[in-house]
């Protein structure tokens, strides 16, 4: 567990620097750009890249220090990415690495020049590299800290490195729960995380039968307040939106090379179209048996799911926040609002996906995809994790401008421990 952080569990230990007592209130968040901040307070930058596997996203966030010593608070973040994934240019690493100098010049704009030496850089690659075979992995990374490297930023030990996914979940707990003021015992919300190659779910178990039946490797242990908690933490790698698509169609890249077409009955029986994922050109389609509709994708996705996730009995009515491509395919559906989000239940996917499949039609001007992606987060939360259909939702991509994203967490993690070093 925290496997790119040092065993003293500064992973979550960190907060204790930032918050001062159990009293505090939430955080004042206000999004700002670097030069709005407060000229008598110190301000402190921290750049964290997110090397996913459906794009490369920088994260540029602004604190400020009231006095030396004293807690950090969180001004705001500059955000901005690009596609494909890093893990794209598998086979064209130094390609790989301009998309990502060509973020940096951002953070150059962004950060005083007075700042850039003590500003903080880093990268951590998340599924789509812990898909890859090791040789190109590194070969990518390699790459990234030549251009690192080679930057004003401050660049720190092991700045360039794949992330865990349970390191992922724990990082983007503590980051929701942090936006929220939630970070306090049984206040504390759940999150779920849905990226293109894998996901998670990590929540803070208050039932002593969820720690006494859990597998002690789904279980992280951290000091915070003065407490100890144990979060219950698990990812699932080839479970994302993107590689679940592949499994649904028993899509391999050796048959996508032969140019032969997959075939669901979450297609529309006539479409014919073609997808590229990680730089292969995939055909798909309709069955020739004329045959489509929910339940019939349904089966089809369910086989990839049941049986395959662990299941807690505690979550089934437990509210969860839940971001990523949750988020984006509630969006896509019209089930809540791009700007503000929503709560939802998860009978809400099901019923959405129940009216996308059964209405298909080949010039649909939605993504040909929509039908087997509901159906896939339906599936997801009901056969997968176990979610009864009435359990609740928050759907938020930002809370007061600032990214639902593992990155801040890390972001304080390299800041803290820049600071246990000074």
């Amino acid at each position: 567990m925290c496997s790119w952080i040092p065993t003293s569990m500064l992973c979550l230990t960190l907060f204790l620097a930032f918050c001062s007592s159990d009293t505090d209130p939430a955080p004042d968040l206000r999004s700002v750009l670097p030069s709005e901040v407060n000229s008598k307070y110190n301000t402190i930058y921290g750049i964290v890249f997110d090397a996913g596997s459906t794009g490369t996203r920088i994260h540029i966030y602004t604190f400020h220090q009231r006095a030396a010593g004293s807690p950090l608070e969180l001004d705001g973040e500059i955000f901005e990415s690009v596609k494909p994934g890093l893990s794209a240019y598998a086979n064209q690493p130094e390609k790989g690495a301009d998309a990502v100098l060509s973020l940096l010049q951002l953070a150059q704009d962004a950060v005083p020049s007075s700042h850039w030496q003590k500003t903080p850089l880093i990268l951590k690659a998340t599924a789509g590299f812990r898909l890859l075979p090791v040789h190109q992995a590194e070969g990518l990374l390699s790459e990234v800290r030549k251009v690192f490297n080679s930057s004003p930023f401050l660049v720190p030990e092991n700045s360039v490195t794949i992330l865990d996914g349970t390191d992922e979940g724990i990082l983007a707990w503590i980051t929701v729960n942090f936006l929220t003021g939630r970070l306090h015992g049984d206040h504390s919300v759940g999150t779920l995380d849905l990226g293109g190659a894998s996901t998670q779910i990590t929540f803070l178990p208050l039932n002593k039968a969820t720690l006494d039946e859990t597998p002690q490797e789904s279980l992280a242990s951290f000091e915070l307040f003065n407490s100890t908690y144990r979060l219950y933490t698990r990812s699932y790698l080839g479970l994302g939106l993107k590689e679940a698509r592949l499994a649904v169609l028993e899509a391999s890249v050796s048959v996508a090379q032969q140019e032969q077409t997959f075939r669901s009955h979450c297609f529309p029986p006539a479409l014919n179209g073609s997808w590229v994922f990680s730089g292969v050109t995939y055909r798909y389609g309709g069955h020739s048996d004329g045959l489509t509709g929910f339940h019939l994708c349904y089966s089809e996705v369910q086989r990839i799911v049941v049986g395959k996730l662990h299941q807690v009995e505690e979550i089934r009515h437990s509210p969860f926040y839940a971001f990523s491509y949750y988020y984006d395919r509630a969006v896509d559906s019209s089930l809540i609002d791009f700007e503000n989000g929503g709560v939802l239940e998860v009978r809400d996917f099901a019923q959405k996906a129940r009216e996308v499949c059964d209405h298909m039609t080949s010039d649909s001007s939605h993504s040909h995809f929509l039908c087997m992606d509901l159906t896939y987060i339906t599936a997801l939360l009901r056969e997968g994790f176990g979610f009864e259909d009435g359990t609740i939702l928050q759907l938020t991509k930002k809370v007061r401008n600032v990214e639902m994203s593992w990155t801040l967490g890390a972001a304080f993690h390299v800041l803290q421990s820049l600071l246990l070093l000074e």
